[in-house]
C-alpha cells in the first residue's frame, strides 16, 4: 500500500476521528483508524462499535491496500511534520513509513482484517437540511441531557416528528428530570417511520454530530433505521447507534396553563445570573427571585462562600412573588434563546417555569423550581 496525500488534508481527516476512537477499550485495535485506498482516494474509518465515521479524501494512490494505525499517534506525527505532501507506504510486515519534507517516521500498523466492519446505510430515507439548522437544534437542547448513567433513556436527545394535518414538525428534546429543553423546526420532510416513533441519540453521538455540522450552511442528509442514525455531509458519513429505550412523554411536562409572563432583556438577565452564580458550589446552587412592582431582586446565599444580591428593572404589575431556581439551569435555558428579549413564565408554588423567545416560538425550556 502506498499513496501521497496533502499533509493538511491528512491531518484534518485524522483529527476528525479522535472523538470517535475508544481510548479506554480492552480491544487495542479500537484505538486505531482504518486507512484504505479506493481508486484515486483514500478512506479513513474510525469506530468504537457504537459510532462509525467514514471519510474519503483525494490522494495519489500508487499501490492499493489497507492498514490500521493508532489514531492518536498518527495525529501527533502529522501535526509535527512540516511540508505539503505526506508519502505513506506500508511494507509486507505492516510497518508504516511516512515522509514529509525532510522528516521521516516509521510506526507499526495492524492488519485491517481485525478491524470491525462499519455497517452500510442501504435502505435509509434521508432528510435534507442546512447543517447550521441542525447545529442550532443541538445547541438549544444538549445542555439539558442527563449525566446520570443509571437513566440511560435520558443520556441523549430525542428526535421525533409530530404531525398536524399536512404539516410535519421535527422536534429535538432533552431532559434530565429537573428541566426540559425542546426546539422544533419544519424541515419539509417526507414520512419517516423511525422518526415518527422517535429516536434517542446518545451523548457521544450528539457531540460527534455537532462537530460535523457546526461549521457552516452546507447541506446535510440525516436518516435513521434499525437502531442506527446516519448523517452525511460532503465526503463524510457518520453512523451512530441509538439508545434502545423508551423516552418519557415530554408533552406532559410542558405546562398547559398560562402563568405570569415577564419580558426580560437576555443580556441583562444573563449577567445578573452570572453574578449570582459566583456564589454557587456543589452543595448550594440556588438563586432566589423576588418580584415587586417594576423590579426583580435576585439573591444567592451560600453558607460556605457568602452572599450576592442584584436588582433589575422589569415590567411587572402583579402581586409580590418569590421563587427559587438552580442558577445554572436557568442560565443555560436563557443562553439558548436566540433573540435579544425572552419571556419568563412563572407559576405559583413548586410548579415549573418556562423560558421562551419573545417572538420566535420554536424553542422553550421548562425548569422546575427549588425550595430555597
Amino acid at each position: 500500500m502506498e499513496f501521497n496525500l496533502k499533509r493538511d488534508v491528512f491531518l484534518g481527516g485524522v483529527q476528525r476521528t479522535l472523538g470517535v476512537v475508544d481510548r479506554r477499550t480492552t480491544m487495542p485495535i479500537l484505538n486505531n483508524v482504518l486507512i484504505k485506498t479506493d481508486s484515486d482516494k483514500i478512506k479513513i474509518v474510525a469506530t468504537d462499535r457504537e459510532i462509525g465515521l467514514i471519510a474519503d479524501y483525494e490522494a495519489k494512490v500508487v499501490t492499493a491496500g489497507e492498514i490500521t494505525v493508532a489514531a492518536r499517534k498518527l495525529f501527533e506525527i502529522l501535526r509535527e511534520m512540516q511540508g505539503e505532501v505526506v508519502h505513506f507506504k506500508v511494507d509486507d510486515s505492516n510497518w508504516i513509513r511516512m515522509t514529509c519534507g525532510k522528516s521521516s517516521f516509521k510506526i507499526a500498523g495492524m492488519p485491517a482484517e481485525e478491524y470491525p466492519k462499519v455497517l452500510d446505510d442501504e435502505g435509509i430515507s434521508y432528510v435534507k437540511m442546512k447543517g447550521n439548522v441542525f447545529s442550532d437544534m443541538i445547541s438549544q437542547t444538549f445542555f439539558a441531557m442527563s449525566v446520570d448513567e443509571t437513566r440511560i433513556n435520558l443520556n441523549g436527545v430525542l428526535l421525533k416528528t409530530e404531525r398536524e394535518g399536512n404539516r410535519i414538525d421535527l422536534n429535538m428534546v432533552a431532559t434530565d428530570g429537573h428541566r426540559l429543553a425542546m426546539v422544533s423546526i419544519q424541515p419539509g420532510m417526507e414520512a419517516s417511520p423511525e422518526l415518527d416513533e422517535g429516536i434517542i441519540i446518545p451523548r457521544k453521538g450528539i457531540n460527534e454530530i455537532r462537530k460535523l455540522v457546526d461549521d457552516g450552511e452546507e447541506e446535510i442528509e440525516f436518516g435513521a433505521k434499525k437502531g442506527v442514525c446516519v448523517l452525511k455531509k460532503n465526503n463524510v458519513v457518520l453512523k451512530v447507534s441509538l439508545i434502545d429505550a423508551e423516552y418519557p412523554d415530554y408533552k406532559r411536562v410542558i405546562p398547559k396553563d398560562k402563568g405570569v409572563t415577564i419580558e426580560l432583556e437576555k443580556d441583562v438577565m444573563i449577567h445578573a445570573l452570572r453574578r449570582m452564580n459566583v456564589m454557587s458550589s456543589e452543595r448550594y446552587s440556588g438563586v432566589k427571585m423576588k418580584l415587586f412592582e417594576n423590579r426583580m431582586v435576585l439573591n444567592s446565599t451560600n453558607p460556605d462562600v457568602g452572599e450576592a444580591q442584584d436588582e433589575i428593572e422589569v415590567a411587572y404589575k402583579e402581586k409580590e412573588a418569590e421563587v427559587g431556581f438552580n442558577v445554572r439551569y436557568l442560565l443555560e435555558g436563557i443562553e439558548a434563546v436566540h433573540e435579544k428579549k425572552f419571556l419568563l413564565e412563572l407559576r405559583n408554588g413548586l410548579r415549573p417555569a418556562v423560558v421562551k423567545p419573545q417572538e420566535e416560538q420554536r424553542y422553550l425550556c421548562v425548569i422546575m423550581p427549588l425550595k430555597i
